[in-house]
């Protein structure tokens, strides 16, 4: 399906807060129960991955040496939204043995003098994954053994990750520094987001900025495998996208391409810390392998 151009319909199909009426109780539970695990659990809050804007992430370290280790980006549409707020992810993957990392980013559009861009978000993104590899052992994880999992905007900066050229990033960084990602309601083509009423001018997203930083137009990753799951209940675009990845980047990169029933944009994310759910299942597949 080639999806519309008409602004109003494009507000319909993104703008999740408006689709899920009930995403209040999900962020004032998300608040919650995040502040109980940075309680409960041995944590290292604010560590700066760099100088920039944001540039500070939250290590849970694993209760066994050389654990495998899992990076989640939180969403927002690049906007909204902060690490703090999703805590609550960490438990279930430590009670598994797995060191959790939640790294932070600038929002945008930014200020006059410092503006925001998705372009230099995945940037920032770039630098967290590239401070977890080099730092992350004196924490009980194990570098060899990087998964980056991401919800919305989040999922779309984790399949960029896998795609990353890393070699062109810095010299002592490994080819295969992301092992595997999970994209959760991911977004791989950024065009229909320059005409959508509500982040049109708080993205503010160039031509040059959609071809730079939309994961559809580029090469399938040579190594690791991306898993792309949505819910089940998500607009006809989040469904779409979840696919487009698929078509674009082939089965052999994308092995997992799976919508799940009965949840909407907002359940996808306690499945994910559910440990009896198969999104929380899949997550474990990916550290594992």
């Amino acid at each position: 399906m080639t999806p519309s151009r008409d602004p109003a319909w494009l507000e319909g199909m993104y703008n999740n807060l408006a689709r899920v009426k009930e995403h209040p109780a999900y962020f004032s539970r998300w608040a919650r129960e995040s502040a109980a695990a940075r309680d409960a659990l041995p944590s290292r809050i604010d560590l700066r991955y760099g100088e920039g804007v944001n540039e500070t992430l939250d290590v849970f370290p694993a209760p066994v040496p050389d654990a495998p280790v899992l990076v989640f980006i939180h969403g927002g549409y690049w906007r909204a939204m902060d690490k703090k707020d999703h805590s609550f992810i960490a438990p279930a993957f430590n009670d598994r043995g797995v060191c959790v990392v939640q790294p932070n980013y600038a929002l945008c559009p930014g200020t006059p003098e410092q503006p925001v861009t998705v372009p230099g978000i995945v940037l920032q993104m770039v630098r967290a994954l590239a401070w977890t590899w080099r730092h992350i052992a004196a924490h009980g994880g194990d570098p060899a053994r990087i998964t980056v999992a991401g919800h919305s905007a989040g999922g779309h900066m984790a399949a960029a990750l896998l795609a990353c050229d890393w070699k062109a990033v810095a010299p002592d960084l490994p080819e295969h520094l992301v092992r595997n990602a999970l994209s959760i309601s991911g977004l791989y083509d950024l065009a229909p987001l320059q005409r959508t009423p509500f982040l049109e001018q708080v993205l503010r997203l160039s031509d040059e900025d959609v071809r730079r930083a939309s994961p559809a137009y580029w090469p399938a990753p040579k190594r690791g495998l991306l898993y792309a799951v949505a819910g089940g209940n998500e607009s006809e675009e989040f469904i779409r996208h979840n696919a487009m990845i698929r078509e674009a980047w082939g089965s052999r990169a994308v092995p997992v391409c799976e919508l799940l029933p009965g949840l909407d944009h907002f359940g996808v994310v306690d499945a994910l810390a559910d440990s009896s759910h198969r999104l929380h299942r899949l997550a474990v597949q990916l550290l594992e392998s």
